[in-house]
């Protein structure tokens, strides 16, 4: 079902402060920025690796709200990981697949994410406590 680690979320303070500090001491790039104002966020989506399909990524995340999930993120743990994405080929059907298993989903139906991306969230009391997103990459193109 997982194709790849898509990315790790890091939950920052400073947006611009973070990419510097990725960029400096690591030499990732940023592949892309945006707001997404209904998760509350500005993010960046840095460059790992380029390996088909799709690379690896970290995405930083500075809350705009202090009640968006990641701006109580921060409030309760400070700045660190707050979630791994994986890769998926089909985000619906990787939806229904785990939730017959009995996980519980934070998104019954996907939703727009970084670059262009289907997205939806497991809940993380029933995946060991690590909230994990299934990422479904734009097709080439609808970004």
């Amino acid at each position: 079902m997982f194709t790849r680690i898509d990315h790790v979320g890091i939950a920052v303070r400073d947006l611009d402060t973070s990419i510097a500090w990725y960029e400096t001491t690591f030499g990732l790039t940023v592949a892309a920025r945006e707001v997404n104002e209904e998760q509350g966020v500005r993010e960046a989506m840095l460059f790992v690796a380029e390996a088909a399909p799709g690379g690896s990524y970290v995405q930083l995340l500075e809350p705009i709200r202090d009640d968006s999930p990641v701006g109580k993120f921060l409030a309760r743990n400070g700045e660190g990981v707050h979630h791994v994405g994986y890769g998926v080929d089909d985000v619906e059907g990787a939806l229904a697949a785990i939730a017959g298993q009995g996980v519980r989903l934070v998104d019954k139906r996907p939703r727009h994410g970084s670059m262009g991306a289907s997205i939806a969230f497991l809940h993380p009391k029933d995946t060991g406590g690590v909230l994990t997103e299934l990422v479904q990459q734009a097709s080439p193109g609808a970004m």
